[in-house]
């Protein structure tokens, strides 16, 4: 991903990778306590676990940590 990111894709698609983390924080909490029907109660943890892969994503996978400006101005040039 990391060498496509670099290259002319345009695009890189993970919302399955976001929907699975999603899934995995809901259903750990699920686990240690069934009781919870809530939503406010388990979507904190699958947002952690949401949030912490975004983060690996833009570090370690596609290498856009600290490219904020540099994206934007892309952005802005091509519009």
């Amino acid at each position: 991903l990391r060498k496509a990111a670099k290259s002319a894709v345009c695009k890189i698609n993970i919302d399955s990778d976001l929907r699975l983390a999603m899934t995995a924080g809901i259903r750990e909490h699920f686990m240690a306590h069934p009781e919870h029907f809530d939503p406010r109660q388990y979507i904190a943890d699958g947002r952690s676990y949401v949030k912490e892969l975004v983060e690996h994503k833009i570090k370690d996978v596609l290498g856009s940590n600290g490219r904020a400006d540099e994206i934007l101005a892309l952005v802005k040039a091509n519009k």
